[in-house]
């Protein structure tokens, strides 16, 4: 989506070594894809970036990517996608036009590229929702993401907490509920800690169903992460969410990093909603 923040991406992949190239011209992605493959070397790591500007050319970009699945075992597709009230809110501040707004209201053309891209956006392998990313978010993110970690094991385990009433991350794999859990929101003394605090990590282990459901979690997943990586899977995003995303969820999220530090997967830890009024 125009405005999801392509750019960044792609100076992040550019920060990484990356070959990058922004708005490539339809007929040119296979070629392209061809150029990082030199004969008898190593190939190059490589991203692109296309979206509405392609015009009338949008099903040379699906039908090229449907090619190059066949041929490029690495590939790796992420759309980028945010909320039409942030996309409005951020035209709205760089005073930038919208591809498609030359005779039509910005909210209307944002609809209609998402409905011009929703083929495009079937095909991709990865969903990140950046409305709650502020630009440099959004590089640390895909540098992380993305970097070559020493010993990694194939997989890129990222742990997210997030509150429902803020919306459900677009990227997760899996999703966890912890609304079920005693809401320490309703207790005074520890209303305004966070689930990384003390008083309320005593509060929540207290209770004995806190413990069952986590180990059960951890049980899951460390049977799960070795079948990813059985599949050649290199990245999995797990969402943990509770009302707010304050306490619960970055509790859960919290002992999950901890347990599952030796499963022979890259752990990184984000608490998404952690700072907003719960």
């Amino acid at each position: 989506m125009s405005g999801s923040g392509k750019g960044s991406v792609l100076k992040a992949f550019e920060d990484l070594g990356y070959i990058c190239v922004d708005n490539l011209p339809a007929n040119l992605i296979l070629r392209f894809a061809a150029g990082t493959r030199p004969a008898g070397g190593e190939t190059q790591n490589a991203a692109f970036v296309a979206d509405i500007r392609a015009g009338e050319r949008l099903r040379t970009v699906e039908r090229a990517i449907e090619t190059l699945r066949k041929s490029t075992p690495r590939l790796l597709v992420i759309y980028l996608e945010a909320r039409d009230n942030i996309l409005v809110r951020r035209y709205s501040e760089t005073r930038r036009p919208h591809p498609l707004s030359a005779d039509m209201p910005l909210l209307d053309a944002i609809r209609m590229e998402r409905r011009r891209l929703r083929r495009l956006a079937a095909l991709a392998d990865m969903v990140i929702d950046t409305s709650d990313y502020t630009v440099h978010e959004v590089k640390a993110y895909i540098r992380e993401l993305f970097r070559v970690h020493p010993g990694h094991a194939g997989l890129s385990v990222h742990l997210m907490s997030f509150g429902y009433k803020h919306g459900i991350p677009l990227e997760a794999d899996l999703v966890f509920d912890t609304r079920f859990l005693p809401n320490p929101h309703f207790v005074p003394r520890i209303k305004d800690l966070c689930g990384k605090d003390k008083k309320v990590v005593r509060y929540l282990r207290s209770f004995p169903m806190t413990k069952e459901f986590v180990g059960r979690v951890v049980r899951l997943l460390k049977y799960l992460l070795p079948k990813y990586i059985g599949e050649g899977k290199s990245y999995l995003t797990i969402a943990v969410g509770c009302t707010g995303g304050r306490h619960r969820s970055v509790f859960v999220v919290e002992e999950l990093a901890g347990r599952l530090k030796n499963a022979k997967a890259t752990i990184h830890v984000r608490h998404r909603d952690i700072n907003l009024n719960s």
